[in-house]
């Protein structure tokens, strides 16, 4: 970026420093660049927050001008930077790593100076010549970090929402492709780890499905509540140094420019430090990471073996597994996902922290915020797209296995139990458990139930649903369901109980 060693000279209240001759930031940005080496993540990794702080910036000066505050040359050039900066210019002057002491004082400064050396380009003045336009006085006029940074924060995260909800629609789909294609798959469904009742595989999916539906409408839920900002609170909430219809006006201006439908929060002292929000959608986005990595929790053991695990399920190959052990595929995508979850349930811990940690009238933590919500948005969308994508579209199902477990496994004794009588029940489970037999046979060999009824019991629909069949029970078989025979072992004979 700085073509030899030309600088030029820059001061604040501190002294003065050598800034890269074209560097489009400035004398604060360049004093943070030094003082905070932190995550390594600078603020251009996050395109989203530079076009939320870039729009602010446009509505504020379009509002200053119509205030009579802002000349028309200024504000024209301000406006002109701003627009480039939405385009995706000048992203690279942002160079201040994301977390920062002073709430975000830095970031709001490194948009300040970037915009105020463009737009002295576009005046036609060098870089850094703030006599003819100011970073502080003519870009940041009327505002304060305090109201800038929070209100381009909930807009950033609004933006990057969108892309998150929109891979979430998309995983949501691709798991009912495959419900429809498992529909008449029967498998033996689990709990405890142990065999339950039947049910099909379309029903599994279907649950993974219907559980992201509802975060979706929460997402949307959650997000509009930071549609309401604190922009013309200034320092502490009291709109200090800025005209009375300022911050209305302001607001009005920030929703024509960014498409929201912003409000003026009701009370702006309380809004400079409340949090809530913030940690509303964090605590949103760790429902989700833990729904997700529970999904691939069960994606990897409906998947394990192949030969010594429970084998439902193909997950598509997508690499090879062992360095040492050949052959061996694992599920490395759900196993990915379930580490991004992991982090993104600690970013929460962080958000929450961070939030309770504010005193007074700021929480000086916001850059912490910011950076753990974006980094979780981010992580997420990334990793619902690759397990859509490289997972769930190439899924294929073991059916014969599926359906042979479901005929040799006791758990078909549930649906037989309200027509034989539970204690039947239990001694046939546990016989078919002690005698490696069938639930079926047993019950066929003692006579408890007809061929036909047992046939029409063991339907799918009967196993995976609502029974008709109780309905219309004849009522000798109900007499018969509690009696079962004991041989009394020494004469042959039998006695029926």
């Amino acid at each position: 970026m700085n073509r030899g060693n030309a600088v030029r000279i820059e001061h604040d209240l501190l002294g003065e420093e050598a800034v890269p001759a074209d560097a489009y930031y400035g004398i604060q940005t360049l004093r943070a660049m030094r003082n905070f080496h932190i995550t390594g993540v600078p603020i251009n990794h996050f395109p989203e927050l530079i076009k939320a702080l870039a729009q602010v910036k446009w509505a504020a000066a379009e509002t200053n001008l119509e205030l009579g505050l802002l000349p028309q040359a200024k504000a024209a050039v301000i406006q002109q930077a701003c627009t480039e900066i939405m385009a995706g210019a000048l992203h690279d002057q942002f160079p201040v790593d994301l977390i920062q002491g002073g709430a975000g004082t830095s970031t709001n400064m490194n948009a300040n100076e970037v915009i105020a050396n463009r737009a002295l380009e576009h005046l036609g003045h060098a870089k850094g010549d703030y006599r003819y336009l100011h970073p502080n006085n003519d870009v940041n006029m009327s505002q304060s970090t305090n109201d800038v940074y929070p209100t381009a924060a909930r807009l950033a995260m609004i933006i990057a929402d969108d892309p998150l909800i929109e891979a979430i629609w998309e995983l949501r789909a691709a798991l009912n492709t495959k419900r429809a294609e498992f529909v008449d798959v029967l498998k033996v469904g689990r709990t405890q780890l142990q065999d339950a009742v039947p049910m099909t595989l379309a029903q599994e999916f279907q649950g993974w499905a219907v559980t992201l539906g509802e975060d979706i409408d929460r997402l949307d839920e959650i997000a509009r509540l930071f549609s309401e900002i604190n922009l013309g609170g200034t320092a502490i909430g009291t709109g200090i140094n800025t005209h009375p219809q300022y911050a209305a006006m302001a607001v009005d201006r920030l929703s024509e420019i960014s498409g929201v439908s912003f409000t003026l929060a009701p009370s702006l002292v309380e809004a400079t430090s409340d949090m809530g929000a913030f940690v509303l959608f964090s605590s949103m986005l760790k429902r989700l990471a833990i729904k997700l990595s529970k999904i691939c929790n069960d994606l990897r053991l409906l998947s394990s073996g192949p030969r010594a695990g429970l084998n439902e399920i193909n997950l598509p190959p997508m690499q090879p597994g062992s360095s040492i052990m050949p052959g061996k595929v694992n599920p490395v995508i759900p196993e990915a996902v379930n580490q991004t979850a992991f982090q993104i349930i600690g970013n929460d811990l962080a958000v929450t922290m961070a939030a309770e940690a504010g005193q007074l009238q700021l929480n000086a933590f916001e850059p912490l915020i910011v950076y753990n919500l974006l980094s979780s948005l981010r992580m997420m969308t990334n990793a619902i797209k690759m397990l859509t994508s490289r997972c769930i579209v190439g899924i294929a199902v073991n059916r014969e296995h599926c359906e042979r477990t479901v005929r040799e496994s006791v758990a078909v004794v549930t649906a037989f139990s309200p027509h034989i009588g539970y204690d039947n029940a239990a001694r046939i489970a546990q016989k078919a458990l002690n005698e490696n037999l069938s639930v079926v046979d047993l019950i066929e060999q003692e006579n408890l139930l007809s061929t036909e009824r047992i046939e029409a019991i063991m339907q799918a629909s009967n196993l995976t649903g609502p029974s008709s069949l109780l309905g219309e029970m004849p009522i000798e078989e109900i007499d018969r369901s509690h009696t079962h025979v004991i041989d009394d072992g020494d004469d042959g004979s039998a006695n029926s109980v």
